[in-house]
C-alpha cells in the first residue's frame, strides 16, 4: 500500500483549481503561451496526448496539446478536455465569432460613433457585428462619401467620452481617400480603411459563388462594371442584396475588412 504523502506546498503557492471545459466545436479560446485565438475545429488522440485544433478568424489552423491551464475562455484560465457523448451544448456564436449572450439587452447608445462611407458598408457591418454593437451600445452611421471628412469630424466634436471611428473604402497609399484621411489628426478619432474599391470586394468571392471579383476598367462605374462582367442585371441595388444574402458570418469576409472593423469597435469602446 502506498503511504500518504501530504502536500507541503504553502497555500499561497498552490495553483487555484480552474474549470474543465469540453472542447466543443466552435468554442472560441485563446492559447495562453502563444496568444493564438480561434474556434475549436476538432480534438484528436495522439501518442503525446490529446490535442485540439483551433481556427482563427483568418482561416489559419494551429494544433495545441490539451494541457492543464493552457487556454483562456472569455479571459479566464481553463483546462480543455475532450467532449464526451451527450455533453453540454456548445455556446452559440454571433456572426462576428463572439460568444452570444442569451437575453442580453441592448446598451444605451454611447456618445461615440462609427462612421462608414455608404449604406452598403453600414448594412454589411450590421450583418456581421450587429449583435456585438448593440451590446456595446455602439451606433454605426453612413456618410455617403468622405469628401468633407474634416468638417464632419469637427462637427461631431470628439472627446475622451465620445470617440469617433471612421471606416474608409480604398484607403491605400496615394489615393484620394488617403489624402482626405490625412487631414484628420485628433487623438479621439481613428480613421482606418480597407484596400477595396468598394465594400462589395470585402466579401469573399467563394461566398458569392464566383471565382474572383472582376477587374473593371478605370473611368467606368465599378458596381455597374461588376454586374456586366458577371452577367448580372445592371441593377446594383439588387446585386448588393444578393451579395449580402451570402454573408452569414465573419468567415465570409476578407481579413482586411475584419481587422479594421474590430479595431474601430475596440477604439470607441475604450474606457474613458
Amino acid at each position: 500500500m502506498r503511504s500518504y504523502q501530504p502536500d507541503l506546498t504553502p497555500p499561497w503557492k498552490r495553483s487555484a483549481p480552474v474549470p474543465e471545459v469540453p472542447a466543443e466545436p466552435d468554442l472560441v479560446v485563446e492559447e495562453v503561451a502563444t496568444g493564438f485565438c480561434g474556434a475549436v475545429i476538432r480534438c484528436e488522440k495522439t501518442a503525446q496526448g490529446p490535442t485540439v485544433t483551433l481556427e482563427d478568424r483568418f482561416g489559419k489552423h494551429r494544433v495545441f496539446p490539451m494541457e492543464p491551464r493552457a487556454f483562456l475562455l472569455e479571459g479566464k484560465v481553463v483546462t480543455l478536455v475532450r467532449p464526451g457523448p451527450g455533453g453540454p451544448v456548445r455556446p452559440s456564436r454571433t456572426a462576428s465569432g463572439s460568444v452570444a449572450v442569451p437575453g442580453a439587452r441592448a446598451r444605451v447608445a454611447r456618445a461615440g460613433r462609427i462612421y462608414v462611407e455608404g449604406r452598403h458598408d453600414a448594412e454589411l457591418v450590421e450583418r456581421v457585428w450587429g449583435d456585438d454593437l448593440r451590446i456595446e451600445g455602439v451606433v454605426v452611421e453612413y456618410l455617403e462619401g468622405i469628401d468633407d471628412l474634416a468638417a464632419i469630424v469637427g462637427e461631431f466634436s470628439p472627446g475622451p467620452d465620445a470617440r469617433l471611428g471612421v471606416l474608409v473604402d480604398h484607403l491605400v497609399t496615394g489615393s484620394k481617400e488617403s489624402r482626405i484621411a490625412a487631414q484628420v489628426s485628433d487623438p479621439h478619432v481613428l480613421v482606418v480603411g480597407h484596400p477595396y474599391i468598394d465594400v462589395w470586394e470585402a466579401v469573399k468571392p467563394s461566398s458569392v459563388g464566383i471565382e474572383a471579383w472582376p477587374v473593371v476598367p478605370r473611368g467606368q462605374d465599378w458596381k455597374t462594371g461588376v454586374c456586366r462582367a458577371l452577367g448580372w442585371p445592371e441593377n446594383t441595388g439588387a446585386a448588393w442584396q444578393h451579395i449580402l444574402s451570402k454573408v452569414h458570418s465573419y468567415k465570409d469576409l476578407e481579413p482586411q475588412l475584419l481587422g479594421r472593423v474590430e479595431e474601430l469597435i475596440d477604439f470607441v469602446t475604450l474606457p474613458e
